[in-house]
C-alpha cells in the first residue's frame, strides 16, 4: 500500500468510528491535542452530528467529558493522543465506572513494533483501566480487515453501555493525509463497497434492543410488603429518573420519605430532608426505630448516620431498586433486590400501608430543624452553612447546582433549606474524590449552557486549577463559588488524635487566594466576607453569560465550630 493510502485508510477507519459512534448516541467528542491520535482527530474535524470540545489537559479533560455525560444522559467520546496522556484519564474513569457513566475513550497508540523498543511516547495502553473500562484493541488499519468488521466491534462494545469503553487504536505512520478528501479514494471506494447499505441511513450497523427489564413485585407480593411501619429512603438519583414521583407514592403508602443530598428531592417540600440530623434527636431516633420495612430507591448513600442507620436497623423486609445490577449497600444487609426504573416501580398498583402515617411526628421534627437552622445559620454569623444555604435558596428551579466534595456536599445534607422547586443537583460521588471537580462542573454546565453553580473547597480548586480554561469557554451563566478556609477543614470535625498532627499533616493551610488565579484566566472576580456582599455578588454573577468567581473567605474553624454547635442543640432538642 502507498504511504498516502495508508495515511487516508486511518482516516477512513476514525471517520467509521465517530460516524458509529454518532449513530449509537453519542453528541458529544472532547479531544486533546497530539499527534499519534490524529486519524481520529481529522474524523472528528469532519464530523458534523458531534459537539467539540477541547481541552489543552487530558485529566481535565476526561472530567469535562464526564460532566457531558451527566447533563445529556448519553455516551461521549474522548481522543487523547499516546502515552501518559491515556493515563491522565484514570482518574475520571474511575469515576465513571463507579457511578455508571458511558465514557469512550478513543486513544491513539503507536503499532506493535515500536511498543517496548524505547521508541518515542510508547506505552503498553491496551487494558490500562483494568476492570474500570471494558478495552476494544483495534489492530492496525489495513485493507484485509473488512469494514463490517469494524462496525461490528465498535456496535458490541458501545450500544446498550453504562460503563467506560477503552477503544485503543493503533496507527502506522504517516498519520497526515496530503489533503482532507470529500470522499474516497477509488482504491477506498471499492473497500466501503459492504457498507453501501449502511452508507444509505442513520442507523447503527448492528442494532442491539434495550436489555430486558428485571421482573416487577407482584400484587400479592406489594400487599405483604406496605403491611407494617415503613421507610422510603431517596438515594442518588439523577433528574432523568424522575425522583418525584416517590413523593406521590410516599403519599399513596403513609410512608415518610428520608432524602439523600444526591435524591434531588434534599429540598422539597414533602420529603423528610434533615434525616441526618433528625438521627442525632432522641425522639426522632426512637420513632425511626420503629420501622420495621424500607424501601430504598438506588444507593450510594452520603450520610454516615443513614447509612449506619440502615445497617444497624433490624429489618423484617428490605427492598431496593436500582436500574441495573450492583452491589451497593457497604452494610450488606439481607434484601431483595428489584432491577428496574424508579417509574415502573412506583407504576404499580400499590395499596395503602396497614400502618399508614406512623411517622407523621418526623414532619414535625422536620420544620423544627429548619427554624433552628434559619435561627441559627441564616441570621448567624458569616460562614460557610450561610452561603451554601443562600445557594440553595437562590433562584429554585432555575439554576441546576454542582456540589464539591469533602466539606460542600455534607453541609448542602446537613443545613440546605426546604424549598418549593429544588434545584436540579449533581456531584463526583463514586470514588468522592476532590479531583476534577471544576471540570466535571463545567462539562455539566456546556450540555444546555443552563445557569449553573459549583460550590467548591479551596483545596478541592487548587487541585484542579487549569480547568479555569473550561470555565472561560462557558457561555451561559456558571458561578464558581470557592469556600476558602485555608485548608482541609473537613478534617476540623474528624477524630484526628493530635491538634498539631492535624494542622501539619491533614489540613495542609496554604494562605492563598484566588483574584490572581481567576485573572490569569479572564474571569471576573469577587472576594466576599460577609451574606450582603456574597448575595449582591451572586446575584451579579447569576445574570452574567458566562464563567465568573466568588471567593468566600471564613476562619479554618467557623464551619467545624458551627457544625459542632448545631449538633449539640439537636441531640438537646
Amino acid at each position: 500500500m502507498q504511504k498516502n493510502q495508508h495515511a487516508e485508510l486511518n482516516l477512513l477507519w476514525g471517520e467509521l468510528i465517530l460516524e458509529e459512534l454518532a449513530r449509537l448516541g453519542v453528541q458529544h467528542v472532547c479531544m486533546a491535542p497530539g499527534s499519534r491520535s490524529t486519524p481520529l482527530t481529522l474524523a472528528a474535524a469532519k464530523q458534523t452530528k458531534l459537539q467539540q470540545h477541547l481541552h489543552f489537559d487530558e485529566r481535565g479533560l476526561g472530567f469535562y467529558a464526564m460532566g457531558l455525560a451527566k447533563a445529556s444522559h448519553a455516551p461521549v467520546a474522548i481522543i487523547t493522543t499516546s502515552g501518559t496522556a491515556v493515563a491522565n484519564l484514570f482518574p475520571a474513569i474511575v469515576e465513571a465506572w463507579l457511578t455508571r457513566v458511558p465514557l469512550i475513550v478513543l486513544s491513539g497508540d503507536r503499532p506493535p513494533e515500536l511498543i517496548g523498543c524505547g521508541a518515542n511516547q510508547a506505552i503498553n495502553q491496551p487494558g490500562i483501566y483494568g476492570q474500570y473500562a471494558r478495552p476494544v484493541n483495534l489492530p492496525t488499519p489495513t485493507r484485509s480487515i473488512a469494514p463490517q468488521v469494524l462496525l461490528t466491534t465498535v456496535d458490541e462494545a458501545v450500544a446498550n453501555q453504562c460503563m467506560p469503553v477503552h477503544i485503543n487504536c493503533m496507527f502506522r505512520e504517516p498519520l497526515y493525509p496530503q489533503s482532507l478528501p470529500d470522499a474516497a479514494s477509488d482504491a477506498l471506494s471499492h473497500y466501503l463497497q459492504p457498507l453501501r447499505h449502511w452508507q444509505g441511513n442513520t442507523l447503527p450497523y448492528s442494532q442491539y434492543s434495550p436489555p430486558i427489564r428485571g421482573q416487577l413485585p407482584s400484587q400479592d407480593a406489594l400487599t405483604r410488603f406496605v403491611h407494617g411501619q415503613g421507610v422510603i429512603i431517596a438515594g442518588t438519583l439523577t433528574q432523568a429518573e424522575q425522583p418525584e414521583q416517590l413523593v406521590a407514592l410516599a403519599a399513596k403508602l403513609g410512608w415518610p420519605l428520608l432524602t439523600d443530598a444526591q435524591s434531588q428531592l434534599r429540598q422539597h417540600p414533602a420529603a423528610i430532608g434533615n434525616i441526618d440530623q433528625l438521627l442525632q434527636q432522641p425522639k426522632a431516633r426512637a420513632l425511626l426505630e420503629r420501622a420495621d420495612r424500607v424501601l430504598l430507591f438506588g444507593g450510594r448513600l452520603l450520610s454516615k448516620r443513614l447509612i449506619a442507620y440502615l445497617e444497624q436497623q433490624p429489618w423484617h423486609s428490605y427492598w431496593q431498586v436500582l436500574p441495573q445490577q450492583q452491589r451497593l449497600d457497604p452494610g450488606h444487609n439481607a434484601k431483595t433486590l428489584w432491577l428496574s426504573s424508579l417509574a415502573d416501580i412506583t407504576a404499580l398498583d400499590w395499596p395503602r400501608s396497614s400502618a399508614a402515617n406512623w411517622a407523621l411526628p418526623l414532619v414535625a421534627a422536620n420544620e423544627q430543624l429548619q427554624q433552628l437552622f434559619h435561627q441559627q445559620i441564616d441570621l448567624g454569623p458569616f460562614g460557610e452553612a450561610q452561603v451554601v444555604r443562600a445557594i440553595a435558596a437562590t433562584r429554585p428551579g432555575q439554576q441546576q447546582l454542582f456540589i464539591g466534595n469533602s466539606l460542600p456536599v455534607r453541609l448542602y445534607d446537613m443545613f440546605a433549606p426546604i424549598t418549593p422547586s429544588p434545584a436540579h443537583t449533581h456531584t463526583n460521588r463514586g470514588a468522592s474524590g476532590i479531583d476534577g471537580l471544576i471540570a466535571t462542573c463545567c462539562g455539566v454546565a456546556a450540555h444546555q449552557q443552563q445557569a449553573t453553580t459549583l460550590i467548591i473547597g479551596d483545596i478541592s480548586a487548587l487541585h484542579d486549577l487549569n480547568s479555569l480554561a473550561l470555565a472561560r469557554q462557558a457561555q451561559g451563566p456558571l458561578v464558581l463559588v470557592i469556600l476558602n478556609n485555608d485548608g482541609g477543614s473537613i478534617f476540623n470535625i474528624l477524630p484526628v488524635p493530635d491538634e498539631q498532627i492535624r494542622q501539619r499533616y491533614y489540613r495542609l493551610g496554604h494562605g492563598l487566594e484566588f483574584g490572581y488565579g481567576s485573572a490569569m484566566f479572564g474571569l471576573p472576580y469577587n472576594r466576599v466576607e460577609d451574606l450582603q456582599s456574597f448575595n449582591e455578588a451572586y446575584q451579579d454573577a447569576l445574570d452574567y453569560a458566562g464563567a465568573s468567581v466568588i471567593e468566600v473567605r471564613v476562619s479554618q474553624t467557623q464551619a467545624s465550630e458551627q457544625i459542632a454547635q448545631l449538633n449539640q442543640w439537636v441531640r438537646q432538642s
